[in-house]
């Protein structure tokens, strides 16, 4: 298992990436898991829907999403409420997103490694993960939040290592979640320009290829954006499972 000191050493002494490698990767493994990356997109919007819902109920019952509403003083009654809810609602998003995403990316390795296993979505909502889930989703949403309140740069520089939050903790689920937070930090620094450049590039052309299939294809595209992510952790970090075979065979297991 994998400890802050080792990821950090790692991280320090890892090899330079190539754009244009880690691209075509994930491409071929895109093949493998767009139909898992459809299903935690689709999942993530039916879990937030009841919470949007949720969050315009006082609107629409009190008339305020009328033509005519704002004609008058707008209702403080209803209007805090909703800020309220707002705040839910987003909070929810994004820890919804979080473990469903962290899933996505376990999927990815096994699918990577021609593992058979079952598809699990909901790992990261079951014991003992539960409760970290819900704290790094918490973290997560403060740093966005108070990225916002710095304006654009901040918001800019905070994309990658929120966005390597996930896959940290895909794979070291056990890790602290400070723990967690500080190897993404370490590893989003570190590696800022190529990560922020494959997100970019990656999530545009998610976005265009999913537009051109008329809209309703980014569910199906969008899940692309996430791949280079895993393989900037594949390529910078690694994994030090070993398959039961190899294990036999260097002597570890008897």
């Amino acid at each position: 298992m994998n400890t802050l000191k080792t990821i950090i050493d790692k991280v320090e002494t890892a090899k330079d990436l190539d754009f244009g490698s880690i691209f075509s990767e994930s491409i071929e493994l895109f093949k493998k898991v767009w139909l898992q990356g459809f299903i935690v997109i689709l999942l993530t919007g039916l879990f937030v829907l009841p919470f949007y819902i949720l969050m315009y109920a006082p609107l629409i019952a009190s008339g305020m999403l009328e033509p005519n509403a704002y004609e008058s003083q707008p209702d403080m009654a209803v209007l805090l409420p909703f800020y309220g809810l707002l705040l839910v609602t987003v909070f929810a998003a994004i820890v919804i997103s979080f473990g469903l995403k962290s899933a996505f990316f376990r999927i990815c390795k096994q699918k990577d490694a021609g593992e058979t296993t079952k598809d699990d979505y909901f790992y990261y909502f079951k014991a003992p993960y539960l409760g970290k889930t819900i704290k790094l989703g918490a973290i997560s949403f403060g740093l966005i939040i108070a990225a916002y309140i710095l304006c654009v740069f901040p918001i800019i520089y905070m994309m990658v290592p929120v966005a390597i939050i996930n896959v940290i903790y895909a794979y070291n689920p056990d890790m602290s979640a400070s723990d967690i937070v500080n190897a993404s930090f370490k590893l989003g620094n570190k590696k800022w320009l190529i990560i922020f450049g494959l997100m970019l590039v990656s999530g545009f052309l998610a976005s265009i290829v999913g537009t051109l299939m008329c809209f309703i294809g980014t569910f199906f595209t969008a899940s692309f954006a996430y791949i280079p992510l895993y393989f900037i952790y594949k390529h910078v970090i690694g994994f030090d499972d070993k398959s039961e075979i190899e294990q036999i065979g260097s002597g570890e297991v008897l």
